[in-house]
């Protein structure tokens, strides 16, 4: 039986540990101080379902200020959609007074993290209710909204360039959903030059009567936790977007959890959290709700490493090491991905199908001297030990 060969055994019993340290070993991104995770072990199982997927079954849906664009830069706040109208072009003294009273007010309230969402959620219409109404009074002009942007301080995450680009590059639609104003978030993107043809936004947008003058705004009002209902009723109608069972979702509130609920029937999703403010408090909340939590990180560089590896091709050939208890033997193993039916001759040779329900391997044969022809994405383990003895596993 193959249970009474120990030198072999250990490596068997290992392969399933070393799939799920691929992925590990593949996104360094993963292991920086500033990446937390409840569960690592699901997260390397899931970006490695999405891999396997492909591109072609993956969307990304992501919230926009403070999760596209950066918390601060050189420890001053970064402006929102919403701030960046803080422009005398666009706004007077008196108003830009009563916004930040307001934000004052009310911002507190969106993250206290001892609060429920449906607490909040009232507070929250109040708040954009009361802006957006200032605005309106301001007779904002459309043509001044270009100028308004290129004066501000908006700055996209470092790497933001590389994100939007890659996601063009490889036909993956994606999907801003946002609470800010939707106006000037298209500016920000267009004048970073990733305005891309994949790029879908659903946000508040401006109603201008015919002289370009703002008179209202247009449609239900989208705040931080009502993004479920502007997924389900804006998102479900994409067509760009249907048939993409695998979501990256980006976010900096919890309320940015519920904007794949438009999704029809998804199988894999990926939840990352940037936790940018008050990190001690909300850490646990972020933890237990978020698959990666990402703390005072100002970049795009974990979002653009999982990117890459789910829509890269599988290398031909992956070496890993380990140490083969039972008789400490340093073993080398290879995993190789065949694109056609292979026949491999070896001396020793384990034969096993993984099965994924059972998330374990089962030993099928094992063979002292033999052939065994592999298929398709078939996982070849080469074990080489110190002595002329050589075991493959076949999973």
């Amino acid at each position: 039986m193959i249970y009474h060969v120990p030198w072999i055994y250990t490596p068997v019993r290992t392969v399933l540990a070393i799939w799920h340290q691929l992925t590990k070993t593949e996104i360094p991104e993963l292991a920086k101080c500033s990446v937390l995770m409840r569960e690592r072990s699901r997260v390397e199982e899931t970006i490695h379902c999405m891999q396997r997927a492909g591109a072609g079954n993956l969307q990304v849906i992501s919230d926009f200020d403070m999760t596209l664009t950066r918390f601060a830069h050189n420890s001053k706040r970064v402006p929102t959609t919403h701030n960046i109208l803080d422009n005398r072009l666009l706004i007077n003294e008196d108003c830009t007074k009563k916004m930040r009273e307001l934000l004052n007010t009310y911002y507190p309230i969106e993250i206290d993290a001892s609060r429920s969402a449906e607490e909040k959620l009232p507070l929250m219409v109040e708040w954009w209710t009361k802006v957006h109404e200032l605005l309106i009074q301001q007779k904002i002009r459309k043509d001044m909204l270009a100028r308004a942007v290129k004066e501000s301080s908006a700055m996209l995450r470092e790497g933001y360039k590389v994100f939007f680009d890659h996601l063009a590059e490889h036909q993956v639609p994606l999907l801003i959903l946002s609470a800010g104003v939707g106006d000037v978030l298209e500016e920000v993107i267009r004048q970073n030059h990733v305005f891309h043809p994949n790029v879908h936004i659903i946000s508040n947008y401006m109603d201008f009567d015919h002289t370009g003058v703002l008179q209202a705004f247009k449609g239900q009002l989208i705040h931080t936790f009502n993004k479920r209902e502007g997924a389900l009723s804006h998102a479900a109608g994409l067509r760009e977007l249907q048939g993409r069972p695998n979501v990256l979702l980006l976010g900096d509130s919890l309320g940015d959890l519920t904007m794949a609920d438009g999704v029809s029937e998804p199988q894999n999703v990926l939840t990352v959290g940037f936790l940018n403010d008050q990190v001690e408090e909300r850490k646990e909340s972020y933890i237990n709700s978020f698959d990666i939590v990402l703390v005072k990180d100002e970049t795009m560089d974990v979002p653009n490493a999982i990117l890459r590896y789910i829509t890269s091709s599988r290398d031909n050939k992956k070496k890993l090491c380990f140490m083969c208890t039972a008789c400490y033997l340093c073993v080398r193993c290879e995993y190789l991905k065949f694109k056609s039916k292979h026949t491999v001759h070896m001396s020793f040779f384990i034969a096993c199908r993984y099965d994924s329900a059972a998330n374990s391997l089962l030993p099928l044969c094992f063979k002292r001297f033999g052939s065994v022809t592999v298929d398709t994405d078939t996982l070849i383990l080469l074990c080489y030990g110190s002595t002329s003895q050589r075991a493959v596993a076949v999973c």
